[in-house]
């Protein structure tokens, strides 16, 4: 372990059992010298075997994987299990408890800040404890996210590509065993890049998957469905828990993100109404959304065009937007690039 970490917890990770504590982030502030954020975890362990990372609440709007990680906590047993589960439900917990997407006590974005900093923020904290401590104990790593407040996304589960032949294959291994309706295979050019647990995890040589489950800071029943016999399967198909009772997986569909060269950003501020749905097939040329202006209500709406074929792996969901924020993005069947 990196003993560097300035955060701690009280949790044995070789004892078996089931445990259930904290991790304890220091936090000096005015009224409470000596604080400490709490965020809850838990692990079950049984003897010699793999471990599995699940987390969720890197977002604290996102909520399936949330509540999915929570019934999987309170379900399994130690004699469900051959090896180790590692369970944190709520990783970025003040952003939990403020239903927000970054850290209301300084601003972090949690997967935006891997692999963190051991004397850094409370959310570098956080990522540096994640990165240098439990990335050491995994087998495989999951972190389930959802759209939040400001996306709608097509279910989706992704990992980051890599060069090593055998890791990648144990990367569609993983995202089939998960079954999400689809597995996006990432380059890491868009959103955080080398910058978000899985990329950091499959850095590590890890193999690794986060999930868009969906949208709107609100409960997906879908979406939550997906995480728990997702997560399920996965801990059949590593052998961790191979009684786990889950659902067949579904078959998947196996995509690469176009990245952010052919996503659509609102050029100037105003309403949109988009035109195409998440998960529908669209060319390029296709009318994509129409933005109304703020100001003049006798001017007609800007209309935006798709710059290629595609799926329509994630929307905006608020309808108002400012200038510069993402609209659209696509993904393309593998077998066509």
């Amino acid at each position: 372990m990196a003993d560097n970490s300035r955060v701690w917890t009280h949790i044995d990770f070789n004892l078996d059992g089931k445990q259930a504590g904290n991790l304890h982030v220091p936090h000096s502030v005015d009224l409470s010298a000596y604080a400490m954020i709490q965020i809850p975890i838990v692990c079950i362990r049984n003897g010699e075997g793999p471990t599995a990372l699940l987390t969720a609440g890197n977002h604290g709007d996102e909520y399936e994987g949330q509540i999915a990680l929570r019934r999987l906590a309170q379900a399994l047993r130690p004699g469900d299990v051959r090896g180790r589960v590692i369970i944190i439900p709520s990783l970025n917990y003040p952003a939990v408890e403020a239903g927000r997407r970054a850290s209301p006590v300084d601003e972090g974005n949690l997967n935006r800040l891997f692999p963190g900093r051991a004397n850094g923020t409370v959310t570098e904290m956080i990522a540096h404890y994640v990165d240098s401590v439990l990335f050491a104990l995994a087998d495989v790593v999951i972190d389930l996210h959802s759209g939040g407040r400001s996306l709608d996304y097509a279910h989706t589960a992704l990992a980051q590509r890599v060069a090593d032949a055998a890791q990648d294959g144990a990367l569609r291994r993983l995202l089939a065993a998960f079954g999400a309706p689809h597995s996006v295979l990432t380059t890491g050019s868009g959103g955080g890049g080398a910058t978000t647990l899985y990329a950091a995890a499959a850095k590590r040589g890890i193999p690794a998957l986060t999930t868009e489950l969906g949208s709107g800071a609100t409960l997906d029943p879908q979406g939550l469905a997906i995480a728990e016999h997702g997560v399920r399967r996965v801990l059949r198909h590593y052998g961790i828990a191979p009684g786990l009772h889950c659902e067949p997986a579904p078959a998947t569909q196996l995509l690469t993100s176009l990245g952010p060269r052919h996503a659509i950003y609102a050029p100037c501020a105003g309403m949109m109404e988009p035109l195409a749905k998440v998960g529908e097939r669209v060319r390029e040329g296709q009318a994509a959304l129409r933005l109304h202006g703020l100001e003049d209500p006798l001017a007609p709406p800007l209309t935006l065009y798709f710059s290629a074929d595609g799926i329509v792996s994630c929307r905006r969901f608020p309808t108002l937007c400012a200038r510069g924020d993402g609209l659209f993005h696509l993904a393309a069947p593998l077998d066509e690039r």
